[in-house]
C-alpha cells in the first residue's frame, strides 16, 4: 500500500500492528534490519522486532494505542508521535499479572526512507511511572523495613 506522507505510513504501522495485535503486519512496513531503540536498548532486526511485540503484547491485555499527535519534518524523513496506551495488566514490567487497567504515555521518533519503509524507531515510554503505580508501596518516599 502507498501512502501520500510519512505520518500516514506511521499512523498506519500503529493501528495495523499495535491496534490489530498482529506482529505479522510488521512485514508490511518495516525493513529486514529495522531497528527499534527503546529506552537505550536495541532490538536489531525485523523478526527480533515482531518477538518483541508480540511479547509486549502479551503483558499488556486489551492494548489500545491512541495517537496524540504525529508530524513529520520538512522531507518525510523523520516522523515524531505522541500517544498513550491503554490496558489490563498481564505482568508488564515485570509486575504480577493482576488485570487492573493501566494507561502509560510515550514518544516515538522513527526514520522513514524514500520508499516509506520503516528503517528505525526511537522510543521513550513513561515506565517509571507506570511501575510507580502498580507498585505504589514500592514509590518514591516509600519505606523498607
Amino acid at each position: 500500500m502507498r501512502y501520500s506522507n510519512s505520518v500516514e505510513v506511521v499512523e498506519a504501522f500503529w493501528h495495523e500492528v499495535w491496534n490489530a495485535h498482529n506482529p505479522d503486519a510488521i512485514d508490511d512496513f518495516v525493513v529486514a534490519d529495522f531497528v527499534i531503540t527503546n529506552a537505550g536498548e536495541r532490538v536489531e532486526g525485523r523478526e527480533n522486532f515482531k518477538a518483541w511485540v508480540r511479547a509486549f503484547l502479551a503483558q499488556v491485555d486489551d492494548l489500545e494505542l491512541e495517537v496524540i499527535e504525529t508530524f513529520q519534518n520538512h522531507d518525510g524523513s523523520r516522523v515524531a508521535s505522541r500517544w498513550v496506551v491503554h490496558g489490563k495488566n498481564n505482568g508488564v514490567l515485570g509486575t504480577e499479572p493482576d488485570g487492573q487497567p493501566i494507561h502509560f504515555s510515550g514518544t516515538a521518533v522513527w526514520e522513514v526512507r524514500e520508499d516509506g519503509k520503516l528503517v528505525h524507531n526511537f522510543v521513550e515510554r513513561a515506565s517509571w511511572e507506570l511501575l510507580q503505580r502498580l507498585n505504589p508501596e514500592q514509590g518514591v518516599g516509600a519505606r523498607s523495613e
